[in-house]
């Protein structure tokens, strides 16, 4: 398989769609709900996690049951008949037995009235949707591995969804700061909603779902919006010669290296430090942590309950962590949007960031902080979505290309480049550059033999090929003689420890 061949295969289903069909956005929104509100929020979503782990202990109790038949010879035909995990057949089973099993135990009143019956619905679909994932990771339909469900607790994260009923935002007499939510009413929203209003009002968008959680410390609720994405005329994308020329890009293709230094190293030379949040609480974080562990906490074999000030203690935890991770998620998007806007076509790496991060003893410890920290994944996340709304290209590269290790200038591979080594210097023709800003140019390369339908000598093997047993050779030659290292040969294939780390180092800078 060529160059060309391999990275347009592997960028072919995330490629510009169609910018007049439609996607599915969330709006989200914080909500100021009333004493009485908030108990009712708490009661429906309460009745969502009951009707939860109802379906899912019915279906643990017949599997549990034909288990125990088979156990003890009973032949197949004879078995306890299997009980079906579709939601539909759920939900018309929880119709039936509602009244009998949603019953208060101290006064025998049925309470299942007092919520809506989407709670109810959501439970069930939620608890078939976790049996059908389970299900499919066993047969292989679905990659990586699925645990069988498990039973919520009642500490577990307040949600509650809603598909059907009277939701969506109340727009009577021009009001921009009211949802409506069924059975509970308006809620005051603590934010405008006037971009939403005016979209749904126009007939551009349509309310699907509303979502209503309790998350650090405050309610808020989501709509899941269908909305039509606006035609945009895409720039011309870059030559592989503007690429490389005068060490810059073209504006309407720009290759991305992330890292750990620096956050994005752009082959327009542009630089975007790394804030290393975690690193700027870690001192706030450290002395919280320490206060907790000299008082009195929870402890489940003795049934101690926890003292007052442990959970003022982790509640100063838990917003220390909210403002680290709200200030990462908005630095992230601030730079992944700016991406998409300018430029017509983003070109980034296949990073395997939970490899790089999985194994390395106390040594690696410091690396693996920083790169979760640094988030690398979900840049690449954020990127391919936000690339579909804006109609902007994005193409990733092969994940074992070695741009790190490629001249931008002369095309030639090193042989080595240590992590510490951060100025890339060519054995062949003397070009040097920072070695970040030296892949993010044979990343914005590689975006002409795509489009343009150039081959590249840059491009390395594909991946099929780097999995197969490594061969050697020669060492590439110019006019001087001198040995300017080897191809990319695949040394870094599956299995192998050191090759692995040397993924690491590359990818890690």
């Amino acid at each position: 398989m060529t160059a060309a061949a391999a990275l347009e295969d592997r960028t072919a289903d995330i490629t510009a769609p169609d910018p007049s069909r439609t996607v599915i956005r969330a709006y989200v929104y914080v909500l100021d709900p009333t004493p009485a509100q908030v108990e009712a929020l708490r009661s429906h979503c309460g009745a969502q996690r009951f009707a939860y782990n109802w379906a899912l202990s019915q279906v643990k109790a017949n599997l549990d049951q034909r288990t125990a038949e088979r156990s003890y010879g009973v032949p197949d035909a004879e078995l306890t008949p299997s009980m079906s995990w579709s939601a539909y057949r759920l939900r018309k089973f929880w119709n039936t037995v509602k009244n009998d099993v949603a019953v208060a135990p101290e006064t025998g009143k049925v309470w299942w009235p007092e919520n809506s019956k989407e709670a109810y619905s959501s439970g069930i679909a939620n608890c078939a949707a976790a049996l059908s994932n389970w299900s499919d990771a066993r047969s292989g339909k679905r990659k990586g591995s699925m645990g069988f469900p498990r039973f919520r607790s009642k500490r577990a994260v307040l949600s509650c969804r809603f598909t059907t009923g009277s939701f969506g935002l109340v727009t009577d007499g021009g009001d921009r700061r009211h949802v409506q939510l069924p059975r509970i009413g308006a809620i005051r929203t603590c934010e405008s909603t006037r971009k939403l209003a005016r979209k749904t009002i126009a007939g551009t968008a349509r309310i699907r779902s509303a979502t209503v959680s309790y998350r650090r410390g405050r309610w808020q609720v989501s709509f899941s919006v269908e909305t039509t994405l606006p035609a945009r005329a895409l720039p011309p994308t870059a030559t592989c010669a503007s690429a490389v020329a005068d060490g810059g890009v073209d504006g309407s293709v720009v290759g991305v290296d992330v890292g750990v230094k620096h956050l994005a190293v752009l082959s327009t030379g542009e630089m975007i430090d790394n804030p290393k949040h975690t690193r700027k609480h870690a001192k706030v974080l450290r002395r919280l942590q320490r206060r907790a562990s000299r008082q009195i906490g929870p402890d489940r074999l003795t049934g101690q309950e926890p003292s007052q000030r442990w959970l003022r203690t982790q509640d100063q935890i838990r917003a220390v962590h909210t403002r680290t991770a709200d200030a990462r998620r908005d630095h992230l998007h601030k730079l992944t949007t700016r991406l998409v806007r300018d430029v017509g076509t983003v070109v980034v790496e296949d990073l395997n960031v939970t490899g790089m991060t999985r194994s390395g003893g106390a040594y690696k410890r410091g690396l693996n902080r920083a790169l979760r920290d640094a988030a690398l994944a979900e840049i690449r996340r954020q990127l391919t979505y936000k690339t579909e709304w804006t109609g902007t290209r994005l193409h990733v590269a092969d994940r074992w290309y070695p741009s790190s290790k490629t001249c931008s200038n002369c095309q030639v591979v090193k042989a080595k480049l240590p992590l510490n080594v951060r100025v890339f210097t060519c054995d062949s023709c003397g070009f040097r550059a920072d070695r970040d800003h030296n892949a993010a140019l044979n990343l914005a390369a590689l975006a002409a033999v795509v489009d343009g339908g150039a081959s590249s000598a840059s491009c390395g093997r594909d991946v099929k090929d780097a999995r197969q047993k490594p061969t050697i050779r020669p060492a590439i030659r110019r006019a001087d003689g001198i040995a300017a290292g080897t191809p990319h040969s695949g040394e870094r294939g599956r299995g192998n420890p050191a090759a692995h780390a040397e993924c690491t180092k590359q990818h890690s800078g």
